[in-house]
């Protein structure tokens, strides 16, 4: 049974839907831009049934191709994308065709980046798995593939033609997987909608249970956020950098860790360090950079890092794209659901914060 729960626009340059419903993964045939003829799903091991069983819905109105790609991050490299253009270019896609992308974050980025750069751009439909990939990497047309010196420094914006939402896929989804995923719908409720901590805290087994209207709400509101605030900055040059909540140092963490943690479980470590350096700099009071420790417990996430590792994590983060000109910048809140930037911090806080999270 298919039925759309909730439809959400993304405005912008390329304004397009996210539709969050159970069980509509399926019937796509009318969702499909007029004069395709060609299209490709691109999907993990894991999403080989369903991968099929989209193709067979599809088939007889399109001419409809899969390929497996290798799971998580180890897709996101040049080598999957030169194999992707070679199927493409193999089967004649042309500018009117069209690309799925069926999985989780890393799947959905790198469908991405291929159909943003096969001939400048074509069109795609994403279709995220987990709840990382539903309620941030499938959304905002932000695409990458990482090299041997950092995650996603290569890529391209790409808005997709539309993204499907469909909750029954977290029915099976691994429990550790969800909570991990949860760090994205938590950073959420601390820039921009604090209800989605409410509603953590208030129940966390009813918001953790994948057919709940609990679950359903603080999808929603996350995707929400991401929504209003791509519309309003598609190319990350205002406020969409507010979406970087935790990422800084998170993304040093995945690069230092050789990406074998969950992106969620190195954002929770992020987003502690970012409610220690508020709180350090004066903007920040004692309760919300605590409530941050508590949400995250609670989820099980982790929120201390070794020690030993700042240097390491340091020189990562004057590498990464958010420096700018070797000049380290953090987004910091003020307060609940109000982000900011803390641009060049003394070396000296930014050693203190990490002190406060070292385990």
């Amino acid at each position: 049974m298919s039925h759309t729960l909730k439809t959400i626009q993304v405005g912008g340059e390329s304004p397009y839907e996210i539709q969050i419903g159970r069980g509509n993964r399926l019937g796509l045939k009318p969702m499909i831009p007029a004069g395709v003829q060609k299209i490709l799903i691109l999907h993990p091991g894991t999403m080989g049934k369903v991968a099929s069983e989209i193709r067979e819905d599809l088939l007889g109105d399109f001419e409809v191709l899969t390929a497996e790609l290798p799971d998580a991050e180890s897709a996101k490299r040049i080598e999957v994308a030169s194999f992707c253009w070679q199927l493409l270019g193999q089967s004649d896609f042309t500018r009117s065709d069209l690309i799925i992308g069926l999985g989780g974050g890393a799947m959905t980025d790198i469908a991405g980046f291929v159909a943003g750069t096969w001939l400048r751009g074509i069109q795609i439909i994403q279709i995220p798995t987990t709840v990382l990939a539903m309620v941030d990497a499938a959304i905002g047309g932000k695409t990458g593939i990482n090299t041997t010196e950092g995650k996603n420094l290569v890529g391209v914006f790409h808005a997709p033609a539309r993204v499907i939402v469909d909750l029954d896929f977290l029915t099976s989804l691994p429990e550790n997987e969800l909570r991990a995923g949860f760090a994205e719908i938590v950073k959420c409720g601390f820039i921009r909608y604090p209800e989605i901590l409410n509603i953590i805290e208030a129940d966390l087994d009813r918001v953790l249970d994948p057919f709940s209207d609990e679950l359903l709400r603080v999808v929603e509101l996350a995707i929400q956020t991401k929504a209003e605030i791509v519309s309003e900055d598609f190319k990350e040059t205002g406020n969409r950098e507010f979406l970087n909540y935790g990422h800084t140092l998170g993304h040093a963490v995945e690069y230092v860790e050789r990406y074998q943690w969950r992106h969620g479980a190195a954002i929770s470590i992020g987003m502690m360090y970012a409610a220690e350096l508020g709180r350090l700099s004066g903007r920040l009071s004692d309760e919300v950079a605590d409530r941050h420790r508590r949400v995250l417990e609670l989820l099980g996430l982790p929120t201390s890092y070794g020690a030993k590792r700042w240097e390491s994590l340091l020189a990562v983060m004057k590498r990464d794209k958010k420096s700018r000109g070797n000049m380290l910048r953090f987004v910091v809140l003020d307060d609940l659901a109000r982000p900011t930037i803390l641009a060049a911090p003394e070396p000296s806080l930014t050693y203190a914060a990490y002190q406060e999270i070292a385990g």
